[in-house]
């Protein structure tokens, strides 16, 4: 990372390294951690709530999968940072869930730069006025953007349509690139990388099955 930074001209310290660690055990988690690694990514609510539930003081929690309607109050009682706002209903399922917590994690839209039909996010002609309606109407305080480039496809036009449509709603926060085109995404201006397998390895059968919450 700090190499790839260094290349496009930027400062190491301004990009964010995310530890997504989905289906992981807890050890190698706390090796990462006693080794100063504090931002950890969740893909699954219930699999986070049950790691997290004694949080290491520091610890800055990101949720990066597809969130339900249903499981927003969850959401926003534990994550720091909800980076895949993609729908009206989870805007106003997030608002009211905001202010019931009394707390205010940061929001990110993800965003369908591929258009994919199977895949979460917003398509980007949509973005802006879903952004103003996201402040508008909701009062809701969204600072960046995710995406997750199609599979097999060069990432880097992807990558340079999210920053594009940062810059023109005046948003300071890119979660773009993972463990294979990292580097391609910090050259287009991600603040932050969501790295699992270049951290954990593969998941075999008997890892995905580990226990997942830290000793009590």
């Amino acid at each position: 990372m700090d190499i790839a930074a260094r290349a496009a001209g930027r400062k190491p310290s301004s990009v964010t390294l995310i530890a997504a660690c989905k289906q992981q055990p807890w050890a190698p988690i706390a090796v990462l951690i006693d080794a100063g690694q504090l931002m950890f990514g969740e893909s699954r609510i219930q699999e986070a709530t049950r790691r997290w539930a004694d949080k290491p003081a520091g610890v800055e929690l990101r949720f990066i999968g597809a969130l339900q309607s249903n499981k927003a109050r969850e959401a926003a009682d534990l994550f720091d940072v909800i980076e895949t706002l993609d729908r009206v209903s989870l805007a106003r399922s997030l608002a009211e869930a905001i202010q019931r917590a009394g707390r205010t994690p940061r929001l990110g839209i993800q965003v369908n730069t591929g258009e994919e039909p199977q895949k979460a996010g917003m398509v980007p002609g949509q973005v802006d006025g879903f952004l103003i309606a996201c402040r508008r109407d909701f009062d809701l305080g969204i600072d960046g953007l995710m995406c997750i480039p199609p599979l097999g496809e060069p990432p880097a036009p992807h990558f340079a349509l999210l920053a594009a449509i940062a810059r023109r709603n005046g948003l300071s926060r890119l979660s773009m690139g993972m463990s294979g085109d990292f580097e391609t995404a910090i050259r287009f201006g991600a603040t932050s990388v969501r790295i699992g397998s270049a951290l954990f390895g593969g998941r075999s059968p008997a890892v995905a099955t580990a226990p997942i919450t830290a000793p009590r």
